[in-house]
C-alpha cells in the first residue's frame, strides 16, 4: 500500500503568536489526511457519510520534537493500521524538508450511525481498509488522565466550532485548552498530547470545564450530560 504524503508550507493563519504550528491546525492536517486517504483507498465519502455513517476520532496521541515555524515546508506521511474491533487505527509523521521528524501521532477513528449517533461495526456495512505497520516507530494512542484539584468553569459550543458530523470538531479543544491556559505555560515547547472524545458536544451545548496546570503539565476534560472529553499535554519545565 502507498502512504498518503502532503507537503504543507506553514501559512500565517496556521501559527499562534509564537509563530509556531497551532495545535489545532496539527491536528485538523492529521485529520484531513486521515479523510483523504481513506478516500483514496475507496472508503470514503461513497461508502461513509452519502450512507449516512461519520468517521470520528476517538483516541489520539502526539509526540512533538518541535512543532513547525511560520513559513516553514513541512511533509506529512500517513498509513492506516490493521483494523481493531470497531476501531481503524490510523499513524502519522510529520518531518522538516530534510526528513528530520517534527511529530509522531497516532488515532483511533470508528464509524458513526449519523442517526442512531452510536458506533456500528464496520464490516456490517462492508468498510474495510487493508492496514500494515508503519517503516518508522510506532505507538497505539493510550486514554490521558482526568484533572485532579481542578479550576472549574464553563463553555458554550458555538456555532464555529461545529463541523459536518453536527457537533464540536475534536481539534477546536485544543483551541479551548491554549485558550485557558496562563501566558507562561502557552510560551513553553509541548512536548506531548493525548486526547480522548467519548461523547459529542453540540452547538449551543454549555459544557462544565475541568483544567488542571501543574509541574509541566495541562489536564483539561468537558462534561456534559456525561463526560465528553479530556485532554493532557506535557510541557517543557
Amino acid at each position: 500500500m502507498e502512504s498518503y504524503c502532503k507537503a504543507y508550507r506553514i501559512l500565517a493563519s496556521d501559527t499562534d503568536c509564537f509563530r509556531r504550528l497551532r495545535l489545532s491546525r496539527l491536528f485538523t492536517f492529521l485529520q484531513e489526511a486521515a479523510i483523504a486517504h481513506t478516500e483514496a483507498l475507496g472508503m470514503g465519502r461513497a461508502m461513509t457519510l452519502d450512507r449516512g455513517l461519520l468517521w470520528v476520532v476517538t483516541l489520539q496521541q502526539a509526540k512533538i520534537t518541535r512543532l513547525p515555524a511560520y513559513d516553514e515546508r513541512v511533509v506529512l506521511t500517513s498509513l492506516p493500521g490493521e483494523t481493531m474491533h470497531t476501531f481503524f487505527p490510523r499513524y502519522y509523521r510529520l518531518t522538516d524538508e530534510n526528513g528530520n521528524e517534527l511529530v509522531n501521532a497516532s488515532a483511533l477513528w470508528a464509524l458513526m450511525d449519523a442517526q442512531t449517533r452510536k458506533m456500528v461495526f464496520p464490516e456490517q456495512h462492508g468498510v474495510h481498509i487493508e492496514g500494515e505497520t508503519p517503516p518508522w516507530r510506532s505507538f497505539l494512542p493510550r486514554p490521558p488522565k482526568l484533572p485532579e484539584a481542578a479550576q472549574e468553569s464553563e463553555f458554550t459550543v458555538p456555532y464555529s466550532y461545529v463541523d459536518l458530523n453536527g457537533h464540536m470538531n475534536n481539534t477546536r479543544c485544543f483551541d479551548l485548552a491554549e485558550d485557558l491556559l496562563p501566558q507562561q505555560v502557552r510560551s513553553k515547547n509541548v512536548r506531548e498530547i493525548l486526547s480522548e472524545y467519548t461523547g459529542e458536544a453540540k452547538m449551543g451545548e454549555t459544557l462544565r470545564l475541568a483544567l488542571r496546570v501543574s509541574d509541566g503539565e495541562v489536564r483539561l476534560s468537558g462534561t456534559g450530560e456525561k463526560r465528553l472529553f479530556r485532554i493532557s499535554m506535557q510541557y517543557d519545565r
